[in-house]
């Protein structure tokens, strides 16, 4: 895969965020990096971030960006620190110049919090979160002893302003974060390239400052997506304690540790990670079904008609059926979902207005010098990028095609859902559905 396109979205104050594209969905993947590894361009040369990258492109379109402050975006100020709210908005307007309604959040490191404040304020627009050596509060904390407390930040704050570029630190660092890498000099010549192109010696300052004051512990427990938190214990940028904590407060999240291995891999967690999808891909689906009464018409002996008025005449024949059949769809609030040939498929959100627009249906195009049948049944039905499938849609064709001229069938789902409503159904007997499982007692709608 070839480096994808930067392009660049700004954010309510200004800010031009760097952004990138890869892949297709859906779903869509927002993923926002740890600060130190944070350029959208040189990301995808570093092994270990690469393979990570190209996996999540594998399962959908992957929205890859810089934060303020790192990488291709705009630079941080460190006498004007932005808030938590203004950096959780770079997230937003890559999503929105993406045109991106509703996304799967992949936060690793410090870039977890804002994962975790954005599923909390924008639910609608969080389709599901996971958190990758995610961390939720930057300093030490009574209920959170595993982190570091302002002493060791300020000895941090000095090893940087020191050394920063040094090899000694650049050592140092990988020595703290992969340490089973620590004597592969390609790797470690590889992992400062990318550092050093994220983040600046002052922005590193600035954004750690602002990392060590952050805290969004507090909206873990609002959080409503399904969640993932992964830790892998071989990369030692943060602990399994906190991986814990946040799942934990985290309603219903899932909380997995990796085996450690002797050289780790971002892309070691791909294959939770993929099943994590599928379990949000089904449940996506279950979402989908909704209850709706299926209507199905088709012109009976369309063939021998159309020989005996002649091809213009029947255009036109054809022509007033279908303005017909969609003024009476327009009158009992069906919607049309699809027309082939000389038949109609709609919906209804209620059977009884679906068996009277049937009716309405074979009534009206009758003057015109046609004859159509309808079929109708009640069930769920499964909603995909606005089309709609599912067993009930067969029945109610099968249904529609055992009926005679003129005539409207139902099953008994229907026949029993509009009881009291007015309508009389005689019985037309048990019948075989082609494709469809057992016998099926159908009703035929009285005039």
């Amino acid at each position: 895969m070839e480096i994808p396109e930067t392009r660049y979205a700004t954010t309510a104050d200004g800010v031009s965020i760097a952004y990138q594209i890869a892949g297709s969905g859906p779903p869509d993947i927002v993923f926002v990096n740890a600060a130190y590894l944070s350029n959208v361009e040189l990301v995808w040369g570093w092994p270990p971030s690469a393979s990570l990258l190209h996996g999540l492109a594998a399962h959908g379109r992957l929205l890859l960006f810089d934060r303020r402050g790192t990488g291709l975006s705009d630079k941080v100020s460190a006498d004007r620190l932005p808030t938590l709210e203004a950096r959780m908005d770079d997230l937003r307007a890559v999503m929105d110049a993406a045109s991106s309604d509703r996304a799967i959040l992949l936060g690793a490191e410090d870039g977890a919090a804002l994962c975790f404040l954005f599923a909390a304020t924008y639910p609608e627009r969080t389709a599901g979160l996971i958190a990758y050596q995610a961390a939720s509060r930057g300093s030490w904390a009574p209920d959170a002893p595993w982190l570091d407390d302002r002493a060791a930040w300020e000895t941090w704050f000095d090893q940087v302003e020191r050394g920063w570029g040094t090899p000694e630190f650049v050592q140092g660092l990988v020595e703290w974060i992969w340490p089973s890498r620590a004597d592969d000099p390609e790797f470690v010549r590889g992992y400062w390239r990318l550092v050093r192109n994220s983040i600046t010696k002052a922005d590193t300052l600035a954004v750690d400052r602002m990392w060590m004051e952050t805290d969004v512990r507090h909206v873990l427990a609002t959080i409503q997506a399904p969640t993932l938190v992964v830790h892998d214990p071989a990369i030692h940028d943060e602990t399994v304690e906190e991986s814990r904590y946040i799942a934990g407060r985290i309603p219903g999240a899932a909380l997995v540790e990796l085996e450690s291995t002797d050289v780790p891999d971002l892309a070691d967690p791909l294959p939770e990670i993929d099943r994590f999808l599928a379990t949000l891909r089904a449940e996506e689906a279950q979402f989908d079904r909704v209850l709706a009464t299926v209507l199905f018409t088709d012109i009976v002996g369309s063939t021998t008609k159309a020989a005996a008025v002649g091809d213009m005449a029947w255009r036109e024949m054809v022509e007033r059926h279908h303005s017909t059949v969609r003024a009476m769809l327009g009158r009992y609030r069906g919607k049309e979902v699809d027309t082939a040939g000389d038949g109609f498929f709609a919906t209804f959100d209620g059977p009884a207005r679906a068996v009277r627009c049937a009716r309405a249906i074979v009534d009206a195009v009758h003057p015109i010098g046609i004859d159509v049948r309808a079929g109708v049944h009640t069930g769920e039905v499964e909603t995909i990028n606005d089309k709609v499938g599912g067993i009930a849609v067969a029945i109610g064709a099968r249904i529609g095609s055992a009926a005679g001229p003129a005539e409207v069938w139902a099953s008994s789902t229907v026949k029993d859902l509009t009881a009291g409503s007015g309508l009389v159904f005689e019985d037309a007997g048990e019948h075989e559905l082609k494709g469809v499982p057992d016998r099926w007692r159908l009703y035929r709608v009285a005039d």
